[in-house]
C-alpha cells in the first residue's frame, strides 16, 4: 500500500472536520498546520449558545434563495476557517497552513471549486497563514499562497474568490 502525501493525509483530517459541520447547504472543515503538528480545526456552525440551522431545520439564504458566496451576513454558522483561527494563538499560526475541505450537506459531494470568502481571507491574511490548501477531489487539491491575496486585493475590484 502506497503511503498518502502529507497534503492529503491534513486535507483528510479536515474533511472529517466537516462531519460536525451543522449547515444546511454546505459543510466545511478546517486545520492549521504549522512545523507538521496541527495547531487547531475548525467547522461550519452557529456560534456557541446559539441555535444551529440544523436544529431549526431550516436555512434562510437558501429559503432566499440566496447563490454560493453571497450575502454571507444573513447565515447563521460561522465559517471553518474563522472557528479555527479563532481557536488558536496568532504565535501558532504565523508561517502555518490551512487546509480546507467542503462537502455539499444534502448530496455529500465534495464542494468544487471552494475557497475563503473575502471575510475569511481578510482573517487568514492577519492570522499570518501562508498558504490554503483546498481539496478539489479526494486526492487533488489546490494549493494557494496567501501572499497572493494580499498582491490581489479583491476588496478593491469586487472579485470573488478564485
Amino acid at each position: 500500500m502506497e503511503r498518502v502525501d502529507k497534503h492529503n493525509y491534513y486535507l483528510d483530517i479536515a474533511e472529517t472536520v466537516t462531519e460536525r459541520g451543522t449547515c444546511l447547504r454546505r459543510n466545511f472543515g478546517a486545520i492549521i498546520v504549522k512545523n507538521d503538528e496541527i495547531v487547531s480545526t475548525g467547522y461550519t456552525g452557529a456560534p456557541r449558545g446559539r441555535k444551529n440551522c440544523s436544529d431549526l431545520g431550516f436555512c434562510t439564504r437558501e429559503q432566499l434563495q440566496i447563490p454560493r458566496g453571497e450575502r454571507y451576513e444573513l447565515c447563521r454558522s460561522v465559517h471553518a476557517e474563522a472557528n479555527c483561527i479563532i481557536s488558536a494563538a496568532r504565535r501558532d499560526m504565523l508561517g502555518g497552513t490551512l487546509y480546507l475541505c467542503g462537502r455539499d450537506a444534502k448530496t455529500g459531494e465534495l464542494v468544487r471549486d471552494a475557497c475563503c470568502c473575502a471575510m475569511c481571507k481578510r482573517m487568514v491574511i492577519n492570522a499570518g497563514i501562508e498558504k490554503v490548501v483546498v481539496r478539489n477531489t479526494p486526492t487533488e487539491y489546490t494549493e494557494i499562497q496567501v501572499s497572493t491575496w494580499i498582491e490581489d486585493d479583491d476588496s478593491l475590484s469586487g472579485k470573488r474568490g478564485y
